[in-house]
């Protein structure tokens, strides 16, 4: 596999109070067959993230057409999962509607933070979003206390399937508290209703590593293929891909990802929170560099 970077498409410059820096985790879907979407979250100056969009040209996906001028989906009311900020996750269609997985943040006091999985759903073709519920689709279970989230979500033998991150334990890096998970699986007939704890698929493989990132799966041939994070304490976050017959059992092939961070520049410390985006003009890769998108979202195009 070799990705070819064609350079970093967006960050946010403080034109709009709601967006004073960043553009994480990006999610993106085909508007129609010459427009990209690509959701991410901004923060604001008090570091409290809400989702917004970029548009781009498929053909040229570096040519930005259009940026959100306000929130498709704003923080939650106070004392909810999502109060501190929302991030997204996965965007699929469903019965003409745009389903929208996100990542709820809520600080907390003996621990840093609750990071909980929400849906809201679009009517208006993914101009704003209106929760499901005010409460989380995946929620605090046994074993799953702090973090259930990063979900990827496809629908395959007629079920839904999903795979994300989930965990009970913090760790500290570098003086800093922060939660350590490993991969989890779920399938269900609702998009609303999952179960309380996952089938475990993927964990870390040395000590040196202590989490995951948002994964991306595409199937092809009846072959499962992931592009995942590598969360790591020497070296930050990478991406790495694996391969799977079914699923659940996975061959990690990081060596294979083809992409790496630069030797300089806005993705040279830091690469992560990958999405594939087939389109008629190649299939893209947007992703995050430095400091968990600080520096924006860029973009790379397969070459094989």
């Amino acid at each position: 596999m070799n990705w070819k970077k064609l350079g970093l498409v967006y960050s946010a410059g403080g034109e709009q109070a709601w967006a004073q820096s960043h553009a994480f985790l990006p999610t993106s879907f085909m508007l129609d067959q010459e427009r990209i979407r690509v959701y991410v979250a901004f923060l604001d100056c008090e570091r409290v993230g809400r989702v917004g969009f970029v548009d781009l040209e498929a053909r040229n996906p570096l040519r930005i057409l259009r940026v959100s001028d306000k929130p498709a989906l704003d923080v939650g009311v106070a004392g909810t999962f999502d109060e501190q900020g929302t991030t997204p996750l996965c965007i699929i269609k469903d019965r003409g509607n745009l389903a929208l997985y996100y990542n709820g943040w809520q600080l907390g006091t003996t621990i840093r933070y609750t990071l909980l999985t929400g849906l809201a759903v679009s009517n208006d073709g993914g101009e704003s979003f209106q929760r499901r519920s005010q409460v989380p689709i995946l929620d605090r279970s046994d074993g799953e206390l702090f973090v259930r989230t990063a979900v990827h979500v496809m629908r395959d033998a007629e079920r839904w399937k999903m795979w994300y991150i989930a965990g009970d334990q913090w760790i500290d890096v570098h003086g800093k508290q922060l939660p350590s998970y490993n991969m989890r699986y779920l399938e269900s007939d609702d998009l609303t209703r999952w179960g309380k704890k996952g089938r475990v698929v993927l964990d870390p493989a040395s000590p040196d590593e202590f989490g995951f990132g948002r994964p991306f799966i595409l199937k092809e041939d009846n072959l499962y293929k992931m592009w995942y994070s590598i969360r790591t304490i020497s070296r930050g976050y990478r991406l790495g891909y694996a391969e799977s017959p079914d699923g659940l059992s996975w061959d990690r092939k990081d060596e294979s990802v083809g992409i790496d961070v630069s030797a300089n520049g806005w993705d040279s410390e830091m690469i992560c929170y990958s999405c594939i985006q087939p389109t008629r003009y190649g299939t893209y890769m947007f992703y995050n560099g430095n400091n968990y998108g600080e520096t924006g979202f860029g973009v790379a195009i397969l070459r094989d």
